[in-house]
């Protein structure tokens, strides 16, 4: 599996030597966390991976699973080399530098609070990101977690595309300082209380736990990507599946559907296939495992006939801009053993306050796992700067 995932020596000293060593670092302005791909690339040039390593980790706790996962939206996207050829795939190199040169943790490190103690909710690469950047700043943290293990939404990730032993092995490095408490299968439903029981701060990372509904006739007959991608051996079928959705985490259900036994697996698009916010390797994927795409079309009833499902679908169209259902193109779709709905999820919205402070998707809505690192760091330091001007 891993062979797939990173770069072979040739192919990585292949993609370091492209590198131009731009001195104005566009590269690092598209990072949302502030990763300096220029410095580290530079770095593994010269030889010196362990400092590599340690700019990487110094803005991104999670910079192997960012590697892994992120989009080529950023960093890429700005690389000077697309003006030229392509660019360098920082990502992959990222990964590649963390897989082979970051070492687990031995020791503890010593740590001597500054008499501050934060509460953060949530496990997610927020939270993880929150966590970090106090603990460097000797900040007393206690996370507390509803489920048994981190990661928050980056566990519905495919392991194909992040295993994990990747999320393990970088929680390994925050869990061990002294200065963290960890509360798992700890529900918070009241944050004031929290504030009652002494902590000065509350950072709340919880994410979005609310898949967005259809809100058609049958709808209950799908099941939720939350619970798909969460329990996918629980929903293996052999025949005909359909997703519906366009974005990435509807591509991450098509692909664990055909791997889980699909004969045949075909996305729902409401808009136009040119406009799914999803990366070129995921585009490649889909094509890979012969993933059918429908798109313009929309979801109008779902029913249950001889023990399979039936989609009743109608085409959309663009007019002035807008879509719009094209009238009389409404087809009954049958034969589907599963329906799967991904397209999207939600959260409560709350505004922060002198106190309580919001982070990661529950905030933002849904994002890459590096704007909600990204989330999750601001909303430390947030917190950092306001004993820094006491202290001053």
């Amino acid at each position: 599996m891993t062979k797939t995932l990173y770069l072979t020596r040739p192919q990585f000293e292949a993609e370091i030597s492209r590198c131009l060593n731009c001195k104005n670092r566009p590269c690092m302005k598209a990072c949302p966390i502030g990763c300096n791909p220029q410095e580290f690339i530079k770095l593994a040039k010269d030889g010196d991976f362990e400092g590599a390593v340690n700019s990487i980790v110094s803005a991104n706790p999670m910079g192997q699973t960012c590697g892994l996962i992120c989009p080529d939206k950023f960093c890429m996207k700005s690389c000077t080399r697309s003006h030229i050829d392509f660019p360098v795939n920082i990502p992959k190199v990222q990964a590649s530098i963390m897989h082979e040169h970051h070492n687990l943790p031995g020791s503890a490190p010593q740590a001597k609070s500054n008499g501050h103690k934060i509460a953060v909710i949530g496990a997610g690469p927020a939270g993880i990101a929150a966590c970090t950047q106090l603990l460097k700043n000797n900040f007393a943290v206690t996370l507390f977690e509803s489920t048994d293990h981190i990661g928050g939404a980056l566990n519905l990730i495919p392991s194909n595309r992040l295993p994990v032993e990747v999320l393990n092995k970088e929680w390994s490095f925050v869990k061990q300082n002294p200065l963290l408490e960890t509360r798992f299968n700890t529900k918070v439903t009241d944050i004031n209380a929290l504030l009652a029981q002494g902590f000065e701060h509350v950072i709340v990372a919880s994410g979005e736990p609310n898949g967005i509904d259809l809100n058609v006739e049958g709808e209950n007959l799908a099941v939720s990507y939350l619970d798909f991608l969460n329990h996918p051996q629980k929903y293996i079928a052999t025949g005909n599946v359909a997703v519906i959705g366009g974005g990435a985490v509807a591509v991450d259900c098509a692909i664990t559907a055909k791997q889980n036994g699909a004969s045949f697996v075909e996305m729902f698009i409401r808009r136009r296939v040119s406009d799914m916010r999803i990366t070129n390797d995921e585009r490649q994927t889909l094509l890979d495992n012969g993933i059918d795409l429908t798109s313009m079309t929309k979801i109008k009833k779902i029913s249950h006939q001889n023990s399979l499902l039936t989609l009743y679908t109608c085409k959309n169209r663009f007019t002035d801009g807008k879509l719009e259902e094209i009238p009389g193109t409404t087809v009954a779709r049958p034969d589907f053993e599963l329906v799967i709905k991904a397209i999207g999820s939600s959260a409560p919205h709350f505004d922060d306050t002198d106190k309580i402070i919001y982070a990661g998707d529950c905030k933002t809505g849904g994002s890459t796992a590096v704007e909600a690192l990204a989330s999750g760091k601001s909303a430390a330091l947030s917190i950092i700067s306001k004993y820094i001007k006491k202290a001053s």
